[in-house]
């Protein structure tokens, strides 16, 4: 059994957001939607489903991204500016 990167999806109110794939990364999408749906029990009835936490993966891993958003001072989860902090 392989150890897929990608863990449970969480059900969060989604922003709609159109794209288009190529024909090749949609089919490896729909494979990849079930083989995730075999190993963790939970089968994706929406293969589009899995776009966001993979995205939300990668951008978690880029340490070029995590890098560059610490050093503008973004809190990394709402893109907003953390708390301000008075002198």
């Amino acid at each position: 059994m392989s150890k897929l990167k990608l863990g449970a999806i969480a059900d969060d109110k989604p922003v709609k957001v159109t794209a288009e794939l190529p024909a090749s990364v949609h089919r490896d999408l729909v494979a990849y939607a079930e083989i995730h749906g075999r190993e963790t029990g939970q089968p994706v009835s929406d293969p589009a489903r899995l776009i966001a936490p993979m995205i939300e993966r990668f951008m978690a891993t880029d340490r070029g991204f995590a890098k560059s958003r610490r050093g503008s001072g973004r809190d990394g989860r709402t893109g907003s500016r953390g708390p301000s902090i008075p002198s």
